[in-house]
């Protein structure tokens, strides 16, 4: 099967790309958005609205395959690439890759992914953005292409077994959203509520105490709404806060994490982002040291990297230096769907967990793709995308995976 034609368009993403620079520099939150100026380039507001563009192959038979090009929430932040702005990549796709694509066999995925991802303009690779959304739409054509599902597609061409049943998903409830927790509880998500702690003064206190808090009260209310034997696991996201917080003192963190693993009792804790290094070199570093004191203390938290970890060759030294507990492959981060995959596959045969991650500013269809990946791959866990909310996502994802184990007689 052929490409015929490559048709882009501009549209929305999911949700918002936010300046952390700014945030952490002062900008005061005024409802939904701050107040303040953005200090990191391309920002023309401290929270400004996310964009997206559409990738669709025609193909010989009619059939159109698609992805969405797009980036994370919190861009241009440890290492990743500068805040996406879709007019800056429109000659791009309509010209080169339209060329490079129309009269392509579509049959395969990973040869033409690897091609696509590998592709440099002025020594540089493509932004992640533009690699993410062009490989969606590969996978898809595949498995139009070859009649099958995605999943079938990522497990054939990388020898991955697949999965039996669908993997568990973590979904979101803002920090203040006791409605949107409530609602995650009465679905029994297995894995919440992430949420976003990026400043120390609102989120953590000066004492760590507004967290802390914060968990007690996130159990106390799965206790009182929750089924019997709903035991979900409780998953705190807080964007480096308590290095600046201890100032980088990894025993006064493992206490920390200590008094967290109190407010949850027996429920699993999950940490993500607890410090976020200056370098990757820094990262990789602490969070090895970090993990080993966690597990001295020997309370059963499990701890998370994010920041520093964006692409395949990321994933492969951090899990070879074993700095983490988890690892976040942030799929819009990484580049090519190609890498999401090697990289899962790789952490995996290392030993570490897997949080399959993705960002609120996604896309429906990315969503749908992600369930595929998941499937392939058997990560620990992916993130409910796209949106805030967790709602949205669940259902997207949830039942993509449901309706594709069914369509490949594994359900």
């Amino acid at each position: 099967m052929k490409i015929k034609d490559v048709i882009s368009t501009v549209g929305r993403s999911g949700y918002f790309n936010k300046d952390l620079a700014a945030v952490k520099a002062g900008a005061k939150a005024d409802g939904f958005t701050y107040v303040g100026k953005p200090v990191t380039p391309g920002f023309t507001r401290v929270l400004q609205p996310g964009a997206a563009v559409s990738v669709m192959l025609v193909l010989e038979d009619g059939q159109v395959a698609f992805g969405d090009c797009m980036d994370v929430i919190l861009s241009a932040v440890a290492g990743r690439d500068p805040l996406f702005r879709p007019q800056e990549h429109m000659d791009f796709l309509k010209g080169e890759l339209r060329e490079r694509l129309v009269g392509r066999d579509i049959s395969k995925f990973r040869p033409v992914a690897d091609e696509v991802d590998g592709i440099t303009k002025g020594n540089k690779q493509l932004h992640t953005a533009l690699r993410y959304g062009i490989t969606q739409a590969l996978l898809h054509g595949a498995a139009l292409a070859n009649h099958k599902q995605m999943a079938q597609v990522i497990a054939e061409e990388y020898d991955a077994p697949l999965a039996k049943a669908p993997v568990p998903i973590l979904a979101s409830s803002g920090t203040g959203d006791w409605e949107g927790l409530d609602r995650l509880i009465l679905k029994e998500v297995e894995i919440l509520p992430h949420s976003s702690f990026t400043n120390v003064e609102r989120d953590l206190g000066w004492k760590g105490e507004k967290l802390v808090a914060y968990a007690s009260r996130v159990v106390k209310r799965i206790k009182e709404i929750g089924e019997p034997g709903y035991k979900p696991t409780i998953h705190l996201d807080c964007y480096g806060t308590f290095g600046e917080l201890f100032n980088n003192d990894l025993k006064k963190i493992v206490d920390y994490c200590g008094a967290l693993k109190d407010a949850v009792g027996d429920l699993p804790l999950m940490i993500e982002s607890p410090i976020i290094a200056a370098t990757r070199q820094e990262q990789i570093e602490i969070y090895h040291k970090l993990c080993r004191a966690v597990e001295a203390q020997g309370r059963g938290v499990e701890i998370i990297v994010d920041e520093w970890c964006n692409n395949v060759d990321d994933v492969r030294d951090f899990s070879d230096a074993q700095a983490g507990h988890l690892l976040q492959v942030k799929m819009p981060d990484i580049g090519g769907l190609n890498r999401t995959i090697e990289g899962v596959l790789y952490a995996r045969r290392k030993g570490l967990g897997v949080s399959l991650g993705g960002s609120l500013n996604e896309t429906d269809q990315s969503a749908r793709i992600t369930a595929h990946v998941g499937l392939a791959t058997q990560p620990t866990y992916m993130f409910a995308k796209p949106g805030a909310g967790g709602d949205t996502g669940l259902m997207i994802e949830g039942n993509e995976m449901l309706r594709a184990l069914a369509l490949m007689g594994r359900a």
